[in-house]
Formats: C-alpha cells, structure tokens, sequence
C-alpha cells in the first residue's frame, strides 16, 4: 500500500449543505449586489484618476470600499438568510449611491 492509498481525500472531509432553490438564488443576488458595488468604486477611481488633478483621498477611500466589500464576500455565510437579504439590500443600495456620487 502507497502513501498515495492511505490518505482521504479532502472532499471526503466535507459536509453536505442543501440548498434550496430560493436559498441559493438569494444568495446569488447578495454576491451580484457586492459585485455590484465593486463595479461601481472601480468605476469612481477611474473617473477620479482619469481628472486632471485626481484627488487621492477620494481614490483611497473607492479602494477601502472595495476592500471591504471583498470582506462582506468571504464572510457571506449562504446558511444565514437574514443575513443574506441584508447583504443584498445594503450593497445594491451602496452601489446607487456611488453611481450617483458626482464625481462617478
């Protein structure tokens, strides 16, 4: 017997998670609105470094969002669907807001 035949498979580790269709289409439209949000920072540093005097203070807080945004992604737990719905609600709102920001 090798090393090879002794060692179990890491996805023979793991636990099943069922999901149902409405769980999994939530939390779905919770990653879209963050993915939402990120689009809409990146689209305010370009339009900040794209001026003839960008302001830097502005382009460093875009890419703090980002950031943390990436965070809110990583820490999204699919299993909690209060959290899901908030998720959801708050970045798709966070996303109008910076697309509506003048300087966007």
């Amino acid at each position: 017997m090798t090393d090879h035949d002794r060692v179990r498979p890491v996805l023979g580790d793991l636990e099943g998670f069922t999901w149902s269709t409405e769980e999994s289409v939530a939390y779905e439209a919770a990653i879209e609105a963050i993915s939402g949000a990120v689009g809409a920072y990146t689209a305010l540093i370009h339009a900040e470094e794209s001026k003839p005097v960008p302001d830097p203070a502005v382009i460093a807080a875009a890419r703090s969002g980002r950031v943390e945004c990436a965070r809110r992604r990583k820490e999204l737990d699919p299993a909690d669907p209060v959290a899901v719905a908030a998720t959801r609600h708050r970045f798709a709102d966070l996303a109008r807001e910076i697309s509506q920001c003048p300087d966007a």
